[in-house]
């Protein structure tokens, strides 16, 4: 354990014997009023005005709804589109529209709102954060109120699984404009209103089409940065729930306590020392590479307290397409130190290491200077808030290193995304990329996912840490929160207490 988790720890056991000795009263709480800890601030509240997951663990699916709705098993059904068809050639898609949907302002739902919502998504002024995924869509057509149809450039076998993600989430013309700050949707929940740096509420909305399906008339996402807290809030009551925990050295702790269940799941997020391609020394392969023999997993691992799987390469593990890349640049320091010399660097050089505010970047953080230290590289650690975060790493690009988990399933894309953060540009990777989303053999297709994840593996783009896991926390009697996260969301739907 890092002196940083030992703090930790310490700190949290200390709050844990303190807040023992509380009564069940501390735990009065309505039947339909539901506090969620969040660990991340949304910067906005509209998924199409910023890629931080944090929007789409607050709005999707509770204020937006997409065509398609992405299940707990991460499998696509029926959302504001009740059917579609699909061409033979795989580039035409019919949706016909659920009749009756409002949104929250009252407003219809019908096919020109949602011709307007996708053109947005690839217009070529479009900033979207997501637009490269809706790129491959020539046009939307308006066949009649309840039904449209989308016509392809070319085939794009993800198409159905982009157009269920938050990004599309359909929005309508007149609300669209303060959807950043007063998010209208058509889903069971509407906004009240968000208290900056503490917490953001929602109520159930009379206009949704299934309120049977929907227990609870209070939602409030309570925003708790520090892990140690979280354990505070849970404890005292002031949160029921966190989805996504942030103090993995406090689970067995909290497994014991019969208030709680503790559910470990699995994650679409790979947590990546991102790496700056486009900025020397970074843009040289064999500074990539010395980095990537620094790495030691298990020991990352490790001040995650066990909860991880190593990965090689930018994919999930659990997905039927993974291939283990792992020892690709196996653990070894001589091999890094000679490559950093081959490089031109024989002594190493300096490097800034900017973390986001979540707990396994911290801890991350701490190790991986420590190592990359023993080959020479002397690693300078600056802490950013999100919103700095996102403006100066992901959007400036002004970075030489920095942890993160990448989130949202099918995300090889980035890859081979011009102007991403990673500046990273592979006509090779490219190629592969299209292949991908070209093939309609999906057994064709994980042999070509596979083949793109050894690219990008053996490109060392970036340093490829472990896959993180999901720690969920909450209450015994909190029924129907999911145990994994196939996309980053929250799904309230059905979630109610005992």
């Amino acid at each position: 354990m890092n002196s940083v988790s030992r703090r930790r720890l310490l700190g949290a056991s200390a709050t844990l014997a303190s807040l023992s000795v509380l009564g069940e009263a501390a735990w009065a709480q309505a039947k339909d009023r539901l506090v969620i800890g969040l660990s991340l601030e949304p910067p906005v509240l509209d998924p199409t005005k910023n890629a931080a997951a944090a929007i789409r663990e607050v709005t999707t699916p509770s204020i937006y709804e997409s065509l398609g709705r992405i299940d707990r098993t991460g499998a696509i059904g029926p959302g504001l589109a009740e059917s579609w068809s699909i061409s033979e050639d795989g580039k035409e898609y019919v949706f016909k529209l659920r009749q009756g949907v409002k949104f929250h302002d009252g407003e219809p739902l019908d096919a020109s709102v949602v011709k307007f919502s996708l053109d947005r998504l690839f217009a070529p002024n479009s900033t979207v954060p997501a637009k490269s995924l809706y790129t491959d869509i020539e046009k939307v057509e308006v066949v009649d109120p309840s039904t449209v149809k989308i016509t392809l450039k070319s085939p794009n076998s993800f198409l159905l699984y982009s157009l269920s993600l938050g990004d599309a989430g359909i929005m309508h013309p007149k609300s669209a404009p303060t959807n950043d700050k007063h998010p209208i949707g058509t889903g069971p929940f509407m906004f009240k209103e968000r208290k900056e740096g503490d917490s953001i509420t929602l109520v159930r909305s009379p206009t949704w089409r299934d309120p049977a399906s929907i227990k609870l008339n209070t939602v409030i996402f309570k925003i708790v940065k520090d892990p140690s807290a979280q354990v505070s809030a849970l404890l005292a009551g002031d949160v029921d729930a966190f989805p996504g925990f942030q103090a993995p050295e406090l689970v067995d702790r909290l497994r014991k306590d019969p208030r709680f269940v503790v559910v470990v799941g699995t994650t679409e997020g790979e947590v990546i020392l991102a790496t700056n391609n486009g900025k020397k020394p970074f843009d040289n392969p064999k500074v990539r590479q010395a980095i990537a023999h620094a790495i030691n997993r298990d020991e990352l691992i490790s001040a995650e307290s066990g909860f991880g799987t190593p990965i090689g390469s930018h994919f999930a593990p659990h997905n039927k397409a993974y291939v283990d890349l792992t020892k690709t640049y196996p653990f070894d320091i001589a091999k890094a130190k000679a490559l950093l010399a081959e490089a031109g660097y024989p002594n190493g050089f300096e490097a800034s290491l900017k973390l986001p505010p979540v707990g396994y970047a911290q801890r991350a953080g701490e190790v991986i200077a420590s190592q990359l230290g023993k080959i020479g590289i002397k690693v300078a650690i600056t802490q950013l808030q999100w919103p700095q975060w996102l403006s100066e790493v992901f959007k400036e690009r002004n970075y030489d290193l920095t942890i993160v988990a990448h989130t949202e399933a099918n995300d090889l894309d980035r890859y081979g995304r011009d102007g991403y953060y990673w500046a990273y540009n592979s006509p090779e990777f490219k190629a592969k990329w299209r292949e991908v989303v070209s093939a309609t053999d999906f057994a064709k297709r994980d042999e070509l996912l596979k083949d793109a994840q050894r690219i990008i593996a053996r490109d060392a783009v970036n340093g490829f840490l472990w896959q993180l896991a999901k720690i969920g926390v909450w209450r015994k009697d909190l029924v129907g929160m999911w145990e994994n996260s196939p996309t980053p969301q929250v799904d309230l739907t059905g979630v109610h207490w005992k």
